[in-house]
Parts: structure tokens; sequence; C-alpha cells
């Protein structure tokens, strides 16, 4: 009887999945300023480092890839396309990640979450186990810790520096997974090169937690946030235009229904070949087998 029922429960959990995919995408097409889905590939390979990916980084033309795994490594992988999608990544190198004195992260110092590179090549990562933002020149290289701001020592363990972007001019931006201000809105806090500052706040909406940033190549700032309930993820990107005021023009471009995607928690835009936005997102698969490591594309109106 136990076993009848959890099969129940599987096929049911299964069929309510189904539904709020094609309920998701039904919804997309009302939507003014939604986003488009293109495609979504499962990427799969057997080293043991591999899975539970956070970070998320794309060439300008959307052929390479790098990737920040939540345990510290950072790998680089080619993309192939076929008609624009994504048919096929092949490895190219991983690296695990080192501290300022030279050691490979090993435990709660190693949980590595947000990704930025900068223009030049070299990396930053922000991580939730022990709130930082390190710079590294290579992801073969030790890191170089930046200062570390009165409001970042507060945070929750888990809950800290989720995502990181670059604006164009070389600042960094990072904010937390679940750790309000006063007002109930979400801190964001930048780095230009000499100090953090705290310029703005996103307004959180709903049930939804930022996971990933990044700045486009349209200058605008891209935040994906995500939402868990007992069957599955949700998923959320929303726009600013980041100004001397603030963030302003808030746009919602994508909400998805529960199941219709894995975990996702690294975001890139950038444009294809057509002149087209593209935001690639991929999932952490917290390494468990009922989990994948999804990539996911959405074209997204200007």
């Amino acid at each position: 009887m136990k076993r009848r029922k959890l099969i129940g429960g599987l096929v049911l959990a299964s069929g309510l999945i189904a539904a709020a995919a094609g309920f998701a995408a039904a919804q997309l097409d009302r939507l003014e300023n939604a986003a488009q889905f293109t495609g979504s590939y499962t990427w799969r390979a057997t080293p043991d480092w591999f899975g539970g990916f956070s970070g998320l980084e794309l060439s300008a033309d959307g052929s390479q890839l790098v990737v920040l795994s939540d345990r510290a490594h950072v790998a680089r992988a080619y993309i192939h396309r076929q008609d624009g999608e994504i048919s096929e990544i092949s490895l190219r190198s991983a690296q695990h990640l080192r501290s300022s004195k030279g050691r490979q992260l090993l435990g709660r110092i190693m949980d590595s979450e947000g990704l930025a590179l900068a223009p030049g090549g070299s990396l930053f990562i922000s991580f939730e186990g022990l709130a930082r933002v390190v710079h590294h020149q290579t992801e073969a290289s030790r890191a170089r810790v930046l200062p570390r701001p009165h409001d970042f020592r507060g945070l929750p363990l888990n809950k800290s520096l989720e995502a990181l972007a670059i604006d164009p001019q070389g600042r960094l931006y990072t904010l937390p997974e679940n750790a309000l201000n006063a007002e109930g809105e979400i801190p964001v806090w930048r780095w230009n090169g000499a100090r953090w500052s705290q310029p703005f706040t996103l307004p959180r909406r709903g049930g939804f937690l930022p996971v990933g940033a990044d700045f486009g190549p349209d200058g605008r700032f891209y935040l994906l946030e995500r939402n868990f309930v007992f069957i599955g993820f949700r998923s959320r990107l929303r726009r600013w235009d980041i100004t001397d005021q603030g963030a302003t023009n808030e746009v919602t471009l994508l909400e998805s229904s529960t199941g219709v995607h894995d975990n996702l928690e690294g975001l890139s835009v950038w444009r294809d070949a057509t002149g087209t936005l593209r935001a690639t997102m991929v999932s952490d698969d917290n390494f468990k087998s009922l989990q994948r490591t999804e990539v996911v594309e959405y074209t997204l109106p200007e």
C-alpha cells in the first residue's frame, strides 16, 4: 500500500509539473514585456566536482561560458549551437579556487555564489558562507580579498552575497539572498575600486529571493530570483535602469510557474548574431540525482 501511495504521489507531482509548464508558457505569451523561451539543454559531465552551479558568464558572442560552483570550482566550456539553440557543451578546463594564502578553499569558506568577469578577463567572486568578495587575476591565482564593510559581517551565513555583477564602468554590485533592510527592501552594495557604498535598494515582491545578477550589453541591471515550493522551483527575471537616482523603470521579464525549470541560479545577458538580447541561465542541481544541470535561454525585449 505504501508503495502504491508513493507511486501515485510521484505520478501526481509529475502531472502537476507538466501542467504548470504549459500554464506558464501561456501566461508568458500574454505579458507585453515577456521574455520568449528559446531552449533548454541538460548538461552532463562525469567529474566529481561537476554540479552545484551558481554563477555564469557567457562570451559576447555566446560561444563560450564560465561557470562557478558553490564548492569553489570555476570551469570553462565551449557552447555549440544549431540554428541558434544549444546542441552541446564541451568542457575546456576546471580549477579549484585558492585562498589568499594559496590553499584550496574547503569547508564553510568555500561557498562561492556570485561571478563577475572584469573587461580584462579577471574574476570577481562573492561568497555566502563567510560574506566577502574576492578578486582573482585568473582562476588559478591566489585570491585578493576586498575590504569587508561592517554590513557584510552581520549577514546570515547561508543567505548572504548570492549575486554579483559588474557595470560598464567596472563597478561591482552585490546583494544578499535573504537579508532585508529595516524597510523590507533588498540592499545593494557597490564597490568602486576603493570602497563600498549602498547606493540604492530593490523592492522585494512576493516570495522570490535573489540568486543571480548581471549587467546586459544594454547597460541595464538584471536580477534572477527564485522561489521554492514542495514540488519544485519558480524563477523570475526583473530588469532596471541604474541612474544617479537609483534603480528605475522596473520591468518583470519572466515569471515561471513551479517545475518549468530546475533551480536556476546563474545569469548572463548578451546579444546574439541578430542583435537580439538573450538571457542564459544555469541551474544548481545541489549535487542531487533528482535534479539536473539545466542551461536555459530566453530572448528579451529591448
